[in-house]
């Protein structure tokens, strides 16, 4: 009877510990968040509870296991792999405890500065932190796993002797992601490129939407992915439109008939903006820029706070500019011209006069020596 009795008071005894345990801890939690409402601290470390659970039962598992007297024969097995659960989950539950405390650090900070860049710029290495930290726990954790076991012990004693020949050969084998990592912390930190940017990369522009050790994607505008190396943004030249400032001066060209009412436009475009939720008020203009033998070029002036206002911006002007064009003045728009040429307008200056006088002598002259030449017939 007791040999029944005991596992079953053992197991049942952690399981019950551990959930009235976490039942407590969610409950203070649950009433520390509705007492301090301006941290989310409390909130998140609610997320933690199932890790915090498992590593409780675990251990308690793991400790009373002993005297549980359950499956002798496989005690050795039983307990190392109580101690690998036991590792892991202590893992997992200091990467949320981090998460929580990072984050919770990055809405203190949000909350308090307003400037949308430096806020980007934090969230960037909030980001790339907690990747780090992942990473870290996660390597130690696999590390304490593999010394549970007796020949990896061995084994890694004699990888120490030789750490020196490994370092070298996995250096010049992970040269390429060694650079990428090295780069992405570089950009994390020297504030390069930050999540939320508006960047132009192979001609391509879009929206930094995550930001990792090895690799960056980039959102464009039709929805697509570009997925890049960090080491880019190291090595080669890129826009940034959202660096320093987000706000951007925009250009819309026309090409015009020589006869375009550009005075006009300059009106028309000030209506137009000021019927545009997105031109943010600062500046606008209308100038000729160029002509050719058969039209003129037209470039018109627009701002916006960002990249995705000033796109409305310019294809707004240009909709409605045309229109109004066809509508009011539709003799402004390119044309190909085929009729005859119109000849000019005869010369009234002195010169003319001069010159039509002296032609008229001229033909005078001929017809008097035309008549004198001509034989006379008559009556004899």
């Amino acid at each position: 009877m007791e040999n029944v009795l005991r596992p079953l008071i053992v197991l049942g005894g952690s399981v019950v510990l551990t959930l009235a345990v976490g039942w407590v801890t969610d409950q203070l939690l649950r009433k520390a968040d509705g007492r301090h409402h301006e941290t989310p601290l409390w909130g998140l470390l609610r997320r933690a509870r199932v890790p915090y659970q498992l590593v409780l039962c675990t251990a308690l598992l793991r400790g009373s296991y002993d005297q549980a007297d359950l499956l002798p024969q496989h005690r050795v097995g039983v307990g190392r792999t109580l101690t690998l659960v036991l590792i892991g989950s202590a893992a997992w539950l200091v990467i949320r405890i981090a998460a929580a405390v990072v984050e919770t650090s990055y809405s203190r900070y949000a909350r308090v500065h307003r400037d949308p860049a430096r806020v980007r710029r934090v969230r960037t290495q909030v980001e790339l932190i907690m990747r780090v930290v992942s990473a870290i726990v996660g390597v130690v954790a696999m590390a304490a796993m593999l010394l549970t076991f007796p020949a990896m012990r061995a084994a890694g004693a004699s990888l120490l002797a030789s750490a020196g020949i490994l370092g070298i050969v996995a250096g010049v084998a992970a040269q390429s992601t060694l650079s990428n990592m090295f780069a992405g912390l570089q950009i994390a930190f020297g504030d390069m490129v930050r999540l939320g940017d508006t960047v132009v990369v192979d001609g391509e522009w879009g929206t930094v939407e995550e930001i990792t050790l090895t690799f960056l994607t980039v959102r464009t505008w039709d929805e697509r992915r570009i997925t890049m190396p960090v080491s880019y943004f190291t090595s080669k030249p890129f826009e940034n439109w959202s660096r320093g400032s987000t706000q951007m001066t925009g250009i819309v060209y026309w090409h015009l008939d020589h006869s375009a009412p550009v005075e006009a436009m300059r009106e028309q475009l000030r209506d137009i903006l000021r019927s545009c939720p997105a031109w943010d008020g600062r500046d606008y203009g209308v100038a000729v820029t160029d002509s050719t033998p058969s039209t003129i070029q037209v470039r018109a002036l627009v701002t916006a706070k960002d990249a995705d206002d000033i796109w409305t911006v310019r294809v707004t002007v240009r909709e409605r500019m045309i229109r109004w064009l066809s509508e009011h003045h539709p003799h402004a728009l390119p044309r190909v011209n085929t009729a005859d040429a119109v000849l000019p307008p005869p010369r009234t200056s002195a010169d003319g006069i001069l010159r039509a006088a002296r032609d008229g002598a001229a033909r005078n002259g001929a017809a008097v020596r035309r008549a004198q030449e001509t034989p006379r017939t008559g009556r004899g």
